[in-house]
């Protein structure tokens, strides 16, 4: 880039005779003249051993690293934290995950601050690393490129393409005696065969599929998977972009607007996302000071229809995806609908339709009709996430559409204080069809930290109950959940919520045309129970767990812990 701008961060701490002793610690590191006189952009790395999706990422921050220097940038690289949301499922350490995007935030922002960088490449695998990367881009305002470390190829089992949602579905299905543990073994070992995230449009795909519709990744950039060569080459350009940003003064709120997170919503249910996409929405927007409703996800959805035919609710992959165009060619199809603001900028200082424009994308009659479908031949008339309220859920309850849209069920509630608790009626053969599995004490501060429950919810699909069995509860689900599994349930039982005050046996309804989550009680007989209640304590008294569940927000506004922002109504 041309001469480094005297107003620049880093100028702090390498211009000047009393910064000497700051430009000797650089030189320690091996950086020479050229680099202090360059800006200086952090790479944010979470690079791990503990899950798949994040093994990999330091092949990725040295393509960024890479990109940044050839754009005459001082690149520096830092670590930060991950948790895997996969091997800590099921698992009290599954109250880690939603911990560790508010950790993430926290730390990259504390870096960026502390060493006043110029500019950020943050990179996200692991599903929390993506909202936590975004979130800190948001709060510091650098100029910003967020890159995805990439998805896990498919593995192969019995002739078919298999991910992790196969292995968790599994166990309910050897419980059930559907399975032999010797066929469970096989699927175990060829379900995920190397590096990278979860590979159906779980949350660490729709999320990085999100961040192109946010304009705070470059379009095309999600697709690629792990280890290729073409994400290295996304992961280099990543670098290059943000010595643009740097120049030409782009941030994250010259970028970000409502029409940023109503297009991030239509991608989101027309792809069928993550329902953990909507907590983390909330929360981008609440970092941004841009004003969105959780009820919001729920009108964008009756009028943006389902589109794509990906797991958990189909059958393709983030690699299908990638083969067809990418997420572009979904976004190019809601563009032409109206359904999708065309005119919403992006990091390269182009808009989506300008970046459409310049993509190498298959022709739309080359696009295979059975897995991505015209607008106008969906298939499901409205999108994938639907918002429930009643007397259950004051403030909201998410659902993923995975079947039938049209769903109703009634019956019978089968109260559980734990994810547990829930697990062993699972695994034990006492679920009968009607049920209304509820599971509370799991949400934001209640548990603390919202455990998602793949594990319950993957038994009770593996063990046949996928269309007659509901669930219930203030915890997340996985974006590998299938079924109607309702989650985000708010408030909290923990907050007095009226999750909590359901017993066994109370008749539930649950209806998704109306979008009704109702008890059959009245608002006398709740409030008269909740009264009753024993005030509930926190689960944790220090560490970690204690400070986040003592600071969490609701669920309904994002469960954020940035005292700045919207927290509750």
């Amino acid at each position: 880039m041309s001469e480094k701008p005297a107003d620049l961060p880093s100028n702090e701490v390498t211009e000047g005779v009393e910064r000497a002793p700051h430009r000797a610690m650089f030189r320690a590191m091996g950086y020479d003249d050229a680099d202090l006189s360059s800006p200086m952009v952090g790479i944010a790395n979470p690079a791990a051993d503990i899950t798949p999706c994040n093994v990999h990422l330091d092949d990725v921050a040295a393509s960024a690293y890479e990109g940044v220097d050839s754009a005459g940038g001082m690149p520096i690289e830092f670590g930060t934290i991950t948790i895997s949301d996969a091997i800590s499922m099921g698992t009290e350490g599954m109250r880690a995950s939603l911990i560790s995007r508010e950790v993430i935030a926290d730390s990259v922002e504390l870096v960026a601050f502390g060493e006043r960088m110029d500019g950020l490449v943050t990179i996200g695998g692991c599903d929390k690393n993506l909202p936590g990367m975004m979130m800190a881009a948001i709060r510091t305002d650098l100029p910003s490129v967020f890159l995805y470390g990439g998805s896990i190829m498919p593995g192969e089992h019995d002739g078919r393409e298999v991910t992790v949602q196969n292995v968790f579905e599994g166990v309910g299905a050897v419980a059930e005696g559907e399975m032999s543990e010797e066929e469970l073994d096989d699927l175990e070992r060829h379900a995920c065969p190397g590096a990278g995230s979860c590979g159906g449009m779980f949350t660490a795909n729709t999320m990085a599929s999100i961040s192109e519709a946010l304009g705070l990744a470059p379009l095309g950039s999600a697709g690629a998977p792990a280890e290729s060569d073409e994400r290295y080459e996304v992961a280099e350009r990543a670098g290059e972009l943000a010595l643009d940003a740097i120049e030409n003064e782009r941030r994250p709120s010259d970028i970000l607007d409502k029409r940023s997170f109503e297009n991030a919503i239509a991608l989101q249910v027309a792809i069928g996302g993550s329902t953990n996409a909507v907590l983390h929405l909330l929360a981008l927007a609440a970092e941004a000071g841009i004003d969105l409703d959780i009820e919001e996800f729920d009108e964008i959805s009756r009028r943006t229809p389902k589109i794509a035919n990906l797991q958990p609710g189909g059958q393709k992959t983030m690699l299908d995806l990638y083969e067809q165009g990418g997420v572009p060619v979904v976004i190019r199809r809601l563009v032409e609908a109206g359904l999708f603001d065309g005119d919403a900028p992006t990091v390269t200082g182009r808009t989506i339709s300008e970046e459409l424009e310049r993509l190498d994308l298959p022709a739309d009659d080359d696009i295979d009709a059975e897995f991505i479908r015209p607008v106008e031949d969906p298939f499901h008339e409205e999108g994938a996430i639907k918002i429930l309220t009643g007397n259950l859920a004051p403030d909201g309850g998410v659902l993923k559409v995975t079947g039938e849209d049209d769903f109703h069920h009634e019956g019978p509630a089968r109260v559980f204080e734990t994810e547990e608790d829930a697990m062993r009626y699972v695994q034990e053969g006492r679920i009968e069809s009607d049920d209304v599995i509820v599971i509370r004490n799991e949400g934001p501060r209640g548990g603390p930290g919202m455990r998602e429950m793949l594990g319950v919810t993957s038994a009770v699909v593996g063990a046949g109950h996928e269309d007659d069995v509901a669930m219930v509860t203030d915890g997340r689900f996985s974006g590998a959940t299938r079924g109607p599994m309702i989650g985000h349930v708010a408030p909290e039982s923990f907050d007095g919520g009226p999750i909590g005050a359901l017993e066994d046996g109370d008749h539930v309804t649950i209806d998704i045309p109306d979008r009704n989550l109702e008890a059959d009680l009245s608002d006398e007989e709740i409030e008269s129970r909740l009264d009753d209640r024993e005030e509930p304590e926190l689960s944790y008294q220090n560490g970690v767990l204690a400070k986040y569940g003592a600071t969490f927000g609701s669920a309904a506004n994002g469960a954020v812990t940035n005292p700045g922002v919207k927290r509750d109504d």
